[in-house]
């Protein structure tokens, strides 16, 4: 039997089983094919999303709203202060709203929470654009990298650099789990995902024949990895006071040549961005100006060398986006 997202929100990959994410992945790559090779595809033509921003994003609004246009769909935004959402309205009200007027929603924004009670309300699948827990959108973009990279999925070696708690970290841990990737963290002790969370992905790995480890040093996390990962070390929503703190808790797990020269000779760079790795930002300035350092998650060199497939990373977030609504949709 085929599988059929018909309907289904996608709000954690925990909701998934490894066939479903490899549908998802198989539907990306023919998607890209199409959109590559110029083929028009406008089936959902007469269908209207609409995309929640509570946090402002460049990738995930692009990647919707040019997904959505090339399959026919109308787009509205709706931005930090675009609605009544929880302010005049409660989250139940805007969901059976927006669900009477609009095919799918995507959320962008603070609690796990939020999007559940979305997809509870709206009878229309609603997908998770981020939370503080999860990011799954990402997880399908970065899968389909890995593979584009290496031509699998399973068996592969998967390191995750900082700040091991965040909502990457978590949808990266449970991604490898269910596609049969060691995932190591490497990251202190303090900021190691939740037991909970931990203990869930350990099983879910048994079952697909991969691993699952917590490493404080960086040295022995990254050798032999396949795939070296980062993010920002400070979350968006984050109070700013913490950037001291945590410049200090995660400087040494910066991504360096020295880390990637660690790693196994055909080893991935990849980061979800955006990225910290000059001054040629208004934050990147104000660091250097405060802590005198010019780079921080990772290196201009690691980022800018041939390694780095950051931008192949980013480009699929729109064919997995893409691949994501028609799945939920009815392709």
């Amino acid at each position: 039997m085929g599988t059929n997202l018909l309907g289904k929100s996608f709000l954690k990959l925990l909701d998934f089983t490894p066939q479903e994410i490899r549908y998802l992945l198989d539907l990306s790559i023919e998607l890209k094919k199409q959109k590559m090779s110029g083929v028009v595809n406008k089936k959902f033509v007469g269908k209207n999303i609409a995309v929640i921003f509570e946090k402002d994003s460049t990738r995930t609004r692009c990647s919707f709203e040019v997904a959505a246009m090339d399959l026919g769909m109308g787009v509205t935004y709706l931005g930090p202060n675009g609605s009544q959402m929880g302010k005049k309205e409660s989250i139940k009200d805007t969901a059976r709203v927006l669900g009477r007027m609009y095919d799918g929603i995507e959320y962008r924004g603070f609690s796990q929470k939020i999007v559940e009670e979305l997809a509870k309300y709206a009878g229309v699948p609603v997908w998770n654009g981020l939370t503080d827990e999860f990011h799954p959108t990402q997880m399908i973009a970065d899968l389909l990298t890995i593979e584009e990279n290496f031509g699998k999925l399973e068996g592969l070696n998967f390191v995750y650099c900082g700040d091991a708690r965040n909502n990457l970290g978590n949808s990266l841990m449970v991604a490898c789990a269910k596609m049969g990737i060691n995932f190591t963290a490497a990251a202190p002790k303090e900021l190691f995902p939740s037991q909970e969370l931990v203990d869930t992905c350990i099983e879910i790995a048994k079952e697909n024949n991969s691993t699952i480890s917590l490493v404080e040093n960086i040295m022995s996390a990254t050798k032999n990895a396949d795939v070296i990962y980062t993010d920002v070390w400070v979350s968006m929503g984050e109070k700013y006071e913490v950037w001291e703190s945590r410049i200090k808790q995660l400087t040494p797990y910066r991504v360096t040549k020295e880390i990637m020269e660690n790693a196994n000779e055909n080893a991935i760079f990849m980061h979800c961005l955006p990225s910290f790795h000059d001054i040629e930002t208004s934050i990147g300035k104000e660091m250097f100006e405060k802590f005198g350092i010019t780079e921080m998650e990772v290196t201009d060199e690691v980022f800018e060398s041939k390694q780095s497939v950051v931008f192949d990373e980013a480009e699929n977030r729109m064919h997995t986006i893409k691949a994501i609504m028609a799945a939920t949709l009815g392709i």
